[in-house]
């Protein structure tokens, strides 16, 4: 399912077979967090740029329009049409980030909904259910997200939590997987490893959920408030005791300098919000570094976004699309976001070249100092 084709260092480069097709890693998933990437970009424009996995929300598909209904018309790849891979959240991370909104039990989370109100309760069994309905590639463990910055005791407790919900996801997957109306009966569950900031705290609890022989293993819990520095040193310390012979994930991560950190640390999944949210704000990416197109010194510049990029957004000139964005004409954003989608995919394509050559330190050292040519400026 899994097969490393090479290593360099501890970046690894490797193929997984699903059911829903292969993916190639390093990979990065992109966001469609209710089912659609937000800018008006269609599954149709995701398989023009290179897009391999898409990644949905639990708790967001529950809420609005609900995991049942999208069961009735097929599961998520036929609602949505598309054939690749997809990947679902687990709702974990809301617990995080709706703190204000829920409580949670050993049984599990009961949440305010952030759309109306009214009562939610999200345990492991019912995240996997949900999941399930959906019919994803692949199912999140259900889990909560504490703070980077938390009380060593708490986040003690959050683990130990996490690792009981984990046995049962892991029994509840089973059991769905074996019932005759299951849209995907061969959904594989990922594990998550939580610990915030406290490295002996994430090394323990690699090493217990290494051992329940998942489908792959996730490191949440980080770009929730600690610095760059911090995170890495989480990776260096936890991943070398995660398998690794299975996918390794870093959830919601992250910049360009981010992922290439990371790829050299042993994770080859990841997922993060900047390339869209960015986009729908007019900040684009090159590998020069990051440019913002409301600056008045784009207002003439008749040069693409980036000069020999082929998506769709960079046979316009930067004065169009900087028009677009300034008249609120939704095509600049969602040309924005295309571009920006297709930066990190191929950015992820030229990762995976560099493993295959055994040349990834080099490259890595050289797209990061090239990436600060138009901070210098």
């Amino acid at each position: 399912m899994y097969k490393i084709l090479n290593t360099d260092g501890r970046a690894k480069r490797a193929v997984m077979e699903t059911v829903h097709g292969t993916i190639q890693t390093p990979v990065f998933m992109n966001v469609g967090t209710v089912g659609a990437i937000k800018g008006a970009v269609s599954t149709i424009d995701l398989q023009k740029i290179g897009t391999q996995v898409e990644l949905s929300n639990t708790y967001h598909l529950h809420v609005r329009t609900g995991d049942k209904l999208i069961k009735q018309m097929g599961g998520l790849h036929r609602f949505m049409n598309w054939n690749k891979p997809i990947l679902t959240d687990s709702g974990g991370f809301q617990v995080f980030s709706l703190a204000g909104l829920r409580k949670i039990k050993e049984e599990g989370v009961t949440f305010n909904s952030h759309i109306d109100g009214h009562k939610i309760f999200m345990g492991p069994e019912e995240s996997i259910q949900i999941q399930s309905n959906l019919g994803s590639t692949i199912a999140m463990a259900f889990d909560e997200c504490a703070p980077a910055k938390a009380d060593r005791a708490y986040v003690e407790n959050s683990v130990e939590r996490t690792s009981r919900w984990l046995v049962r996801c892991k029994n509840e997957m089973k059991r769905l997987n074996e019932l005759s109306d299951t849209i995907n009966p061969n959904q594989l569950l990922f594990g998550i490893n939580q610990g915030a900031v406290y490295s002996d705290i994430r090394i323990e609890h690699a090493k217990y959920i290494a051992d329940m022989n998942l489908d792959g293993y996730a490191v949440g819990g980080l770009a929730v408030g600690e610095t760059h520095e911090e995170m890495y040193h989480i990776l260096d310390e936890t991943v070398p005791y995660l398998p690794k012979d299975k996918p390794t994930y870093l959830m919601g991560v992250g910049t360009p300098a981010n992922i290439l950190e990371a790829v050299e640390r042993g994770i080859d999944f990841f997922d993060c919000v900047y390339p869209s949210r960015n986009g729908r704000h007019g900040h684009v990416y090159t590998k020069f570094g990051k440019i913002n197109l409301f600056n008045a010194k784009y207002e003439k510049e008749d040069n693409p976004i980036e000069e020999g990029c082929p998506c769709e957004a960079c046979q316009y000139s930067r004065a169009y699309i900087r028009h677009l964005l300034k008249a609120k004409e939704m095509l600049g954003m969602r040309l924005c976001v295309i571009h920006n989608l297709y930066y990190y995919n191929h950015l992820m394509e030229d990762i995976r070249d560099a493993i295959e050559a055994g040349q990834y330190h080099s490259f890595k050292t050289k797209r990061l100092e090239m990436m600060k040519i138009y901070d210098a400026n």
